[in-house]
């Protein structure tokens, strides 16, 4: 859930969701629909279908209970490298660099001198943070380099003058020189197909049960582009067609 999403608009939905599934099992027995339901507006949708799929995965496969050891993590649907580090260190204490875009930041800039990372995550990061890591601690180490990135070191106003690592930043004491790279651009939504899709799912997420083609298509003008989300949520496993020309989520 936090992957593309800050934590104050996750809290109120995660908190919903281990309500309602406290463990793997639960959450595996409920048909997908149902999760993408319950993911709510949190965006990137299809990650409350992987987050199904795994689940189910790790009843089928490791009996209910989730993984602690990392290669076996990233053999689940939907695993990639961040949640695998991620999962096996916060939750088992396993010695594993995780690197989120804050973690990432803090690092370019101490030890970097750069003002911002890469616009993806190259081996180079990845071998800086593992030579980084602690011996003992890793996983507190993990979450204090997370946090400094989120509430100090920050994208925008870092406040160096709170740092607890100022002294020994590359970047501030470089005079903290302006990101040499492509300008970052923030990500537009209004009047997107993403926003299209959203405007769609929303109906879907709020019927509990098919729902006609009228209903959706009243909440999108553009016909061309609605009929493109409307595949697309298809394709996708978000959205299913039946035989009497109604929507509605996936059931299986």
């Amino acid at each position: 859930m936090l992957q593309q999403t800050p934590v104050a608009r996750v809290l109120p939905v995660w908190l919903e969701w281990m309500a309602r599934w406290p463990a793997p099992k639960a959450l595996a027995a409920e048909p997908p629909g149902e999760a993408v339901r319950h993911w709510g507006r949190l965006g990137y949708p299809r990650r409350a279908l992987r987050l199904h799929a795994c689940a189910k995965a790790i009843v089928a496969e490791h009996d209910g209970q989730v993984p602690s050891d990392h290669a076996t993590l990233l053999a689940l649907p939907g695993i990639g490298e961040y949640t695998a580090a991620a999962v096996a260190s916060f939750a088992y204490g396993g010695r594993h660099a995780v690197l989120d875009t804050n973690v990432r930041r803090v690092f370019a800039r101490a030890v970097r001198a750069e003002e911002y990372p890469p616009t993806a995550t190259s081996a180079a990061e990845r071998r800086l943070a593992e030579a980084l890591l602690p011996e003992l601690g890793a996983a507190r180490w993990g979450v204090a380099v997370m946090e400094l990135g989120a509430l100090v070191c920050t994208a925008r106003s870092p406040r160096c003058a709170d740092c607890p690592i100022a002294g020994a930043c590359a970047w501030r004491l470089a005079g903290k020189p302006p990101h040499a790279g492509p300008a970052r651009k923030g990500q537009s939504y209004a009047g997107t197909d993403r926003q299209c899709r959203g405007r769609l799912l929303a109906v879907l997420r709020s019927a509990h049960g098919p729902v006609p083609k009228a209903a959706l298509d009243v909440v999108w003008d553009e016909p061309v582009q609605r009929e493109r989300a409307l595949d697309g949520l298809i394709t996708d496993g978000l959205a299913e067609h039946l035989d009497d020309g109604t929507y509605r989520l996936p059931h299986a």
